[in-house]
């Protein structure tokens, strides 16, 4: 590894040498002439600059297709699913308008799909089955402060009655005991049966403790004399007798504040070969900004996001069974910030990284460790430097999976801060005691540095800002590859395009990586012009790509079951020093926890190469991967797809 990263660097300085050489033989003016932008272009698209740093380049899409991609995965069939939802598009929200997109990068074909709910926003997982799990998205857009115009908030409505629920349906009335005004609920609301409570020693009744639903409601009009000062018991008009007397409504104040995005309990399986969003059972929790991640059993647990309400979800997670496609509650409550960066571990239980996208308390739920689902101990691991930056850091699985060794990249601070990090964080979980060590530094800190793992077992990093959502023009437009061999950056080719919030990348079956997105609050340096949303996509080409040859593969079994293998044909058998299955990609703010590279054992005869999958479910979760086979050289052949179930 050191040997070839040396050699690169070796080519790169001989090619610029001689341009810059061959260059000064020129006439002075000419060369003035010609220009730094003209020799940059002229010496990237070299043949053995691009064999040692790779090469960029972007795709724009017809004007028609064109859309604000917040989230995408790799699909089974090699195409790309695209999702916008309204796009963070006000305007988009208000008439209903979502966008999704497929992306075939082999044939170059695009095509629209219908998009049931705004999915701006959500969070996704890949399924055994190679369907994708999408859960959660937008209810509403976040109003800032001067934006509001009725006062609103939290309705928290009581139901006293033991013996059955009670449904109020959206405009029903709360007017306070106290204040008399009156509020408006937006939505339905289910409000559960109270509990019974006994005492444990004597069985003897001792009270019912009232069910609770929770409702957002606004002033009937608007004004800063309808906000209230504190908290007040609601009458809720319309209920008599009984239901009277049990139901009731209690809210604190309810004001003109800045009011959070608001999320939605929908779920859906995308079925990559129809090519269409399946509607499966809701959360029991609306859900903005949500991590889904993969368990030992193949379920999914769903965790964080703001509510319908625009609050943190009170450490409520739930877990979705793609057998019976319903969602059960968890049995203890744990509470994180949005998109926490969770992974499944060889042990079955989850590691937290502590990167997240934000919205929930500074002091809540911010520590990395160990969580057991089952029995909710959590374990903190110690040792992570700029721990007050873990928000926007990327977090990846270092390869070869089975290694269990973490990567956590840059970050910034709480919300909008300038704080940055130019750290890289790595934890063996395998350790005895583990803790976080700094790797490699970065040359600036960096917001939303994108992270894919290659083939060839590096981990290419690039872009992100140096401030909060790339402001004052911040983005940076560099690129290096991470070798854990030798625990190492290796500068390569620049990307063309900055990247910030709302942008990711995939590893594609070929072997080259996908970037989209980029959302940035202003698009200069004095921040006095609004942003642009970035649509257009850029594909970045390794230098493995720009050896003399690759390995091929072809002819195996499309499915092998854990700890069985599988024989496939190339004419470079003898030449494979690698095999790596890697699960596809399902990306989204600086958060992507299917991403994992596994290392298979391989015997070659003749031209037979037979394979052998780990037995460990955790190391390698059901579903579809890519599989790999590299030479010597760290050439990759092109991927075969395999389901392991």
């Amino acid at each position: 590894m050191k040997d070839r990263a040396g050699r690169r660097r070796a080519r790169r300085f001989a090619i610029g040498t001689a341009v810059v050489v061959a260059l000064a033989g020129m006439n002075g003016p000419w060369l003035y002439r010609f220009g730094t932008e003209k020799y940059h272009q002229y010496k990237i698209n070299q043949p053995e600059y691009k064999a040692a740093n790779g090469k960029w380049e972007i795709i724009e899409f017809p004007e028609k297709y064109r859309q604000n991609t917040i989230h995408a995965a790799l699909l089974r069939t090699g195409k790309v699913l695209l999702v916008a939802g309204s796009g963070n598009n006000q305007d988009n929200s208000d008439a209903k308008q979502y966008d999704t997109r497929i992306w075939d990068p082999v044939k170059g074909t695009i095509k629209k799909v219908p998009t049931p709910s705004d999915l701006f926003c959500t969070g996704h997982t890949q399924l055994a089955n190679g369907n994708l799990l999408i859960a959660g998205g937008t209810k509403r857009y976040e109003k800032l402060k001067g934006d509001v115009t009725k006062a609103g908030g939290l309705m928290v409505v009581h139901n006293e009655n033991p013996d059955k629920p009670i449904t109020l349906p959206a405009g029903t009335r709360f007017t306070g005991k106290e204040n008399h005004k009156t509020f408006v609920s937006k939505d339905p609301v289910l409000v559960p049966r109270a509990e019974k409570v006994f005492d444990k020693a004597t069985g003897k009744f001792l009270r019912n403790d009232p069910g609770l639903g929770r409702i957002y409601v606004e002033a009937q009009k608007s004004g800063s004399e309808y906000e209230t000062g504190t908290e007040d018991n609601y009458r809720i008009q319309g209920l008599s007798g009984a239901d009277a007397r049990n139901t009731y409504g209690i809210a604190q104040k309810l004001a003109l504040d800045k009011k959070d995005f608001q999320g939605i309990r929908d779920a859906f399986e995308f079925d990559p070969v129809a090519e269409k969003y399946i509607k499966v059972d809701p959360m029991h929790e609306a859900r903005w900004y949500p991590t889904l991640t993969t368990l030992s059993d193949g379920k999914i647990l769903s965790v964080s996001g703001l509510d319908d309400i625009g609050q943190l979800v009170p450490g409520k997670n739930e877990i979705y069974d793609p057998k019976t496609k319903e969602w059960t509650y968890t049995d203890k409550i744990r509470q994180f910030p949005t998109y926490p960066a969770l992974f499944l571990m060889d042990n079955g239980k989850i590691f937290y990284s502590g990167a997240n996208a934000g919205y929930g308390p500074d002091d809540v739920g911010r520590d990395p460790g160990i969580w057991d689902v089952e029995t909710n101990k959590f374990t903190k691991i110690p040792g992570m430097s700029d721990a007050n930056m873990l928000e926007t850091a990327n977090t990846v699985l270092l390869p070869p999976a089975q290694d269990e060794k973490y990567m956590v990249i840059g970050g910034g601070g709480v919300g909008e801060s300038k704080l940055s990090s130019e750290k890289t964080r790595i934890v063996d979980l395998k350790a005895d005691d583990p803790r976080f060590v700094d790797g490699p530094s970065l040359e600036k800190g960096t917001r939303y540095p994108q992270a894919s793992v290659l083939p060839d077992d590096s981990v290419l990093v690039s872009g992100g800002s140096e401030d909060y959502r790339g402001r004052s023009d911040s983005n940076i437009l560099q690129a290096r590859l991470y070798h854990p061999g030798t625990n190492s950056f290796e500068r390569v080719a620049d990307p063309l395009v900055g990247r910030n919030y709302h942008s990711g990348s995939i590893l594609l079956p070929d072997g080259r990586l996908m970037f989209f997105g980029s959302d940035s609050l202003y698009a200069d340096k004095a921040n006095t012009k609004p942003g642009k949303f970035e649509q257009r996509i850029e594909i970045y080409t390794p230098p493995y790509l720009y050896r003399d040859s690759r390995p091929d593969l072809s002819g195996g079994p499309q499915t092998i079951e854990r700890g069985e293998s599988g024989t496939f044909t190339s004419r470079a058998a003898s030449t494979v020093k690698k095999v790596r299955l890697i699960r596809p990609s399902a990306s989204t703010h600086v958060t992507d926890v299917d991403q994992r590279s596994v290392a298979l054992d391989f015997e070659a005869d003749g031209d037979k190469l037979t394979v052998t999958v780990p037995s460990s479910r955790n190391v390698v979760p059901s579903g579809w991967y890519m599989l790999f086979v590299t030479d010597g050289e760290g050439t990759p052949s092109k991927a075969e797809w395999v389901r392991v179930p």
